[in-house]
């Protein structure tokens, strides 16, 4: 038996029902209460992101023998619950790269360019022509913090447009390949040389609020943020004042300390104009979405026989 609790392809869903009795409710994210009562004789839990996996929800689910996460974070389930339990996880590993790395582009594109906020003073009949002049991404900095899959292959099209790419990862070898033609640094390095950086660390203690009100001030006045990651690296608050304040120029969140973004968790981004928020979809479009539901329902099939 398998249960999925958040959206997935239906063509996915019809080949996972198919091979094995299946329930698709994607509204169980926002009743996750009810998940546990759900888990007797459930051998797949697929998730995305909202769906926690504790040590509670596996304890109700003493038959589960696979958790596929459509996507590639794992900070919503417990993996040492898991491996305790011997139940396998299974990340959607590459089949969001391209999304990602599209988002981050384009949003250091729209940033740098300063023209995002245009509509609405022209509607009220301005001209902002000077104020949106903005500025080209070629020549200028991209800077990456973490250097994985996605990172490299936002690199890859940030140099196809013209701009220079610097990273940080203590974790990618000095002599991988994944250096070539891009500047290595320590983190310190490239929050103060680059003109846009972007977010491709995990959340874990170490990673927590890592951008900070201290480290915004590191960074370029006129340089913008974008943290398609995790919710959480980045203290949104402290991001707010600061865009506020004139310490950085704008920034593009995807990822949140509260999601889903509650209407009072967003209230202290009121009022910021240097600032794009989306609904964490930078990995999710019609393309990714197929690819990795394909991907997960393949492999949770190969698990189960």
């Amino acid at each position: 038996m398998i249960l999925i609790t958040e959206f997935m392809d239906e063509e996915a869903v019809a080949q996972l029902k198919a091979a094995h009795p299946a329930t698709y409710d994607p509204s169980l994210a926002d009743r996750q209460g009810d998940i546990p009562g759900l888990m007797d004789g459930i051998q797949a839990l697929i998730v995305r992101n909202r769906t926690q996996v504790t040590a509670d929800l596996l304890a109700a689910a003493p038959d589960l023998k696979v958790v596929g996460r459509l996507g590639v974070g794992l900070d919503n389930i417990d993996l040492e619950a898991c491996k305790a339990q011997g139940v396998e996880v299974i990340p959607a590993v590459g089949a969001n790269t391209l999304s990602v790395a599209e988002y981050v582009v384009t949003n250091a594109l729209v940033l740098l360019r300063n023209a995002y906020q245009a509509k609405h003073a022209m509607m009220a009949g301005d001209w902002p022509r000077a104020a949106c002049s903005g500025r080209e991404a070629a020549g200028r900095k991209l800077g990456l913090i973490g250097f994985g899959g996605i990172a490299q292959e936002t690199a890859r099209l940030a140099r196809a447009i013209g701009m220079k790419v610097c990273a940080s990862d203590p974790f990618v070898p000095e002599d991988s390949p994944a250096w070539d033609g891009v500047e290595r640094m320590d983190q310190a390095g490239v929050l103060a040389s680059a003109d846009a950086v972007s977010l491709h660390v995990p959340l874990v203690a170490e990673t927590r609020h890592m951008i900070n009100a201290g480290t915004l001030k590191t960074m370029k006045q006129d340089a913008v943020l974008i943290n398609a990651a995790r919710g959480g690296v980045v203290e949104d608050a402290a991001l707010a004042a600061a865009l506020r304040e004139g310490v950085i120029g704008g920034a593009a969140l995807d990822v949140f300390e509260v999601e889903p973004l509650t209407k009072e968790a967003a209230q202290v981004f009121k009022g910021l104009k240097n600032l794009i928020l989306t609904p964490h979809i930078a990995g999710v479009t019609e393309d990714s979405n197929t690819r990795v539901s394909a991907m997960i329902a393949n492999k949770v099939l190969d698990r189960l026989g």
